[in-house]
């Protein structure tokens, strides 16, 4: 019935951007694709007119972003590695500035998320302490504050971190937030209310070594999620790495294993399709799943791309190495 369903439901693949520069983070906004990439790369590219397109470089450093997001008027961005450098972006000027530092020298900031127009979290990579390393800001981004010595953040395990893979393996849905880590230990960190105590939960993912876990997670509801990833250095490998949850991240259960096509970066829950529809993109391919993510379909063998956000129901954002492209489903 998949299959049919495939065939049946046309799609074409336009690019919108070559360039030489690695994204694993983008942004939809005023009809653009907004990306930061490497190079210290910040620019937008117009989803109708691809002519319409600029960039700026917010570092003379060589700084490599991997995170973006926004509130209601700018773009955040945080490089990886130490020092990391919070740039705020002006969504209608481009003016940018540094508005935070975070100095520690273990500083790898794996993803950046605003929850809402005054909320928004970074995580990155566990300190000499071995506590999650979180900045958090609750007014718009103006002022932020690092936790990571906070006395009730969870501490990791021994070689547990996360992957600056797409910006997404952190998940928000209304007053919880969720992060997923890797390497070591593969779970789920959960916090509710904004009022940093965070829950940890186990999974049953492929972990164990430090290329091993989620890369990626996205919540339907408070409910209902699913979690993607693999082992980078093993991309054709397919086993215990996609979970779907459905109590908030509390319990997971492996789904497809041995039967789909292998190491993913991002996924997505179509929009309109009441959580039933996703789409998982990998190094080497574009996947899809019309069964709330229980069985999946490789749909196209388009590789480097990384990163994915639905425009709307038909219209998917996948970025990567050297590109920006437009997925029109038909």
């Amino acid at each position: 019935m998949i299959s049919s369903f495939l065939l049946s439901q046309k799609f074409t693949i336009d690019t919108l951007l070559t360039d030489k520069i690695s994204i694993r983070a983008i942004q939809l906004w005023d009809g653009k694709v907004w990306y930061a990439g490497t190079d210290s790369k910040f620019g937008y590219v117009d989803l109708e007119n691809v002519n319409n397109k600029k960039q700026i470089r917010l570092s003379q450093k060589s700084l490599q972003f991997r995170t973006l997001a926004q509130s209601s008027k700018y773009f955040y961005a945080i490089n990886i590695e130490s020092p990391a450098y919070f740039f705020q972006v002006d969504k209608k000027t481009l003016d940018f500035k540094v508005v935070f530092n975070d100095n520690d020298p273990t500083a790898f900031y794996d993803a950046l998320k605003f929850t809402d127009n005054n909320f928004g979290l970074a995580f990155s990579d566990p300190s000499a302490n071995q506590r999650l390393n979180i900045s958090q800001t609750r007014n718009r981004g103006a002022n932020w504050i690092n936790c990571k010595n906070c006395k009730d953040f969870p501490y990791l395990e021994k070689g547990e971190a996360a992957f600056a893979a797409s910006n997404t393996n952190i998940a928000s849905f209304r007053n919880v937030i969720w992060i997923a880590t890797g390497g070591a230990k593969s779970r789920i960190y959960r916090m509710k209310n904004k009022d940093c105590y965070w829950q940890v939960f186990e999974t049953p993912f492929i972990q164990g070594t430090s290329s091993q876990g989620i890369y990626s997670i996205d919540f339907y509801d408070k409910n209902f999620g699913i979690a993607v990833g693999g082992d980078y250095t093993k991309q054709a490998d397919n086993v215990n790495n996609i979970a779907t949850t459905n109590d908030g991240g509390q319990t997971w259960q492996i789904q497809a294993s041995r039967q789909n096509a292998g190491y993913m970066t991002c996924v997505r829950f179509r929009p309109k399709t009441k959580g039933k529809e996703l789409v998982a993109v990998g190094d080497q391919h574009i996947s899809f799943s019309s069964d709330y993510g229980k069985t999946w379909t490789k749909i196209s063998d388009e590789k480097n791309l990384y990163a994915c956000e639905w425009l709307d129901k038909n219209t998917l954002i996948l970025a990567g190495k050297d590109k920006i492209v437009k997925m029109n489903f038909q």
